[in-house]
C-alpha cells in the first residue's frame, strides 16, 4: 500500500483546554504514522468556508467549521501525518459525526462534545452544543482537497500567532521556544504529546508549531555557545560537542562538507512557541535542570530525560536566546506548505 498524507485539525476549544498533548499522544501511538508537519492557524472565514465545503457529507462538522471555528480570535492547529493507509487509520482514530456516542473509542468520544438540549433546559427542541475537538477527513479525495486548501491559506492564515492583546496592558508577555528533541521521535509514540501535556501545566498558550529537521550547520550555530564551555571543562570537549550536533541533526560536522552541512538533517524534532506572562521562566521550571538525575518529579527532564544530552527538550533561557534560536531554525519558514506540495 502506498504512503498517504493526511491532516488533523485540533480546534480552538481543545487548544484552550490543553487537550493537544493527549490528542497527539493517541494519534501517534495508535496510528504508527509519522508526524512530518504542523502549523498554527488563525482561520479566516474564507478558509473555514472552504474547509466546510470539503466536509459537506458531515453536516455537524461543516456547520461548526463555517460557524464556531470561523469566529475572530480563534486558533487551530493542523498536523500532517504520513504513512501507509494514513487517511483511513487517522479517520478511525479521530471519528466523525456518526461516531461520537461511544465511551472513548475515538478522539471525538473522549474530547469532543455533542449535547442535545431539551425543552426543560430552556432551549428549543433540536438545539444542540457541538464541539468536535478533532477533525480529520475520511476519504482520500477529502484529504487531498483539504490539504490543498490548507496549503493555499497557510501563508495568509497560518504561522506564529500573537495573542498579546488578550492580556492586560501591564502584563509581562513573552514568547519562548521549546524543542522536543529527536529521541522522542525515534518511532511513533506518546512521548511528544506527553511533553506537550506537561508544558500545558504552565497555563501558557501554544502559538506556533514547526516540525524541524535541523541541518548540521543550524545545529552548529544553535549549540555554538556550548562548545567553549565543553572545551574549557573537558579535554575531549569538541568530541562531546560534535556528539550533540549529531544527536540533533544526524551527522558530525567533521564528517561532512560545508555544502552537505547546509542540507536538512535526518533527525526530526518539534519546535513549539509558547506565549504568556513570564513564559520563559514558567517553561524553564517545568522543564527542569539540564541533568535529569537532578530534576524534580513532575518535570519533563525527570520524566523523559536519560542524560545531559538526551534530556527530553530544550527551552530558551532568555529573550535574547529566544530571538537567536528562532532565527537559526528559521521559525517563520513555511515548510508546512512545501511538505504538502511535495506529496501531490
Amino acid at each position: 500500500m502506498p504512503e498517504q498524507l493526511t491532516y488533523v485539525l485540533i480546534t480552538h476549544r481543545a487548544l484552550y483546554k490543553a487537550r493537544t498533548g493527549n490528542i497527539l499522544s493517541r494519534l501517534l501511538s495508535l496510528s504508527g504514522l509519522d508526524l512530518i508537519g504542523a502549523r498554527m492557524f488563525s482561520p479566516s472565514t474564507k478558509l473555514c468556508a472552504a474547509l466546510a465545503d470539503n466536509f459537506s457529507s458531515q453536516e455537524l462538522t461543516s456547520t461548526f467549521l463555517r460557524g464556531s471555528l470561523s469566529q475572530e480570535g480563534n486558533q487551530m492547529l493542523c498536523l500532517l501525518l504520513r504513512g501507509e493507509g494514513a487517511v483511513t487509520i487517522v479517520s478511525n482514530i479521530v471519528g466523525d459525526d456518526e461516531r461520537m456516542d461511544g465511551r472513548g473509542e475515538t478522539l471525538r468520544d473522549t474530547y469532543g462534545e455533542h449535547v442535545l438540549l431539551h425543552e426543560e433546559e430552556g432551549e428549543e427542541p433540536g438545539m444542540y452544543y457541538f464541539e468536535p475537538a478533532v477533525i480529520a477527513p475520511n476519504s482520500k479525495q477529502g484529504a487531498s482537497q483539504g490539504l490543498a486548501i490548507l496549503a493555499e491559506f497557510s501563508e495568509s492564515d497560518g504561522g506564529i500567532l500573537d495573542i498579546s492583546t488578550q492580556f492586560p496592558a501591564e502584563a509581562k508577555i513573552e514568547k519562548t521556544l521549546v524543542l522536543i528533541k529527536p529521541d522522542n521521535f525515534d518511532f511513533p509514540n506518546r512521548r511528544p504529546g506527553a511533553v506537550i501535556d506537561l508544558l500545558a501545566h504552565t497555563g501558557l498558550a501554544l502559538v506556533g508549531v514547526k516540525i524541524q529537521q535541523m541541518s548540521v550547520a543550524q545545529a552548529k550555530d544553535f549549540y555554538g555557545p556550548v562548545l567553549e564551555v565543553l572545551e574549557a571543562k573537558l579535554p575531549d570537549g569538541r568530541i562531546h560537542w560534535e556528539s550533540i550536533i549529531a544527536f540533533m541533526s544526524g551527522a558530525r560536522p567533521s564528517e561532512l562538507s560545508e555544502k552537505a552541512q547546509a542540507l536538512p538533517g535526518n533527525q526530526r524534532c518539534a519546535a513549539l512557541i509558547y506565549q504568556g506572562e513570564d513564559a520563559i521562566s514558567k517553561i524553564r521550571n517545568v522543564l527542569g535542570p539540564t541533568d535529569p538525575s537532578k530534576a524534580p518529579h513532575g518535570t519533563i527532564r525527570k520524566e523523559f530525560g536519560k542524560d545531559i544530552m538526551m534530556n527530553g527538550a530544550h527551552a530558551s533561557d532568555s529573550t535574547e536566546s529566544f530571538l537567536r534560536e528562532t532565527a537559526i531554525i528559521n521559525i517563520n519558514e513555511n515548510n508546512f506548505k512545501s511538505i504538502i506540495l511535495s506529496h501531490r
